[in-house]
């Protein structure tokens, strides 16, 4: 596994927190919310992807 994913899913959990409290603090709970929800969908899209290598990796060390 690449530590560049680790990184990139830091930098997209510090984004989203700074949105977060920035659009908590002017009132806008539902924008926050729906930027909580929108960093979710991007980390799990990019976890997708390395579940698939894995599962491929499995595969070719089993022979299945």
């Amino acid at each position: 596994m690449d530590t560049d994913i680790l990184f990139q899913i830091a930098a997209v959990g510090i984004i989203v927190a700074v949105l977060n409290l920035i659009l908590t603090k002017s009132d806008r709970s539902e924008q926050a919310l729906m930027v909580t929800i929108a960093g979710l969908v991007l980390v799990l899209a990019l976890i997708v992807k390395e579940i698939g290598t894995l599962f491929e990796t499995i595969k070719a060390v089993f022979g299945l």
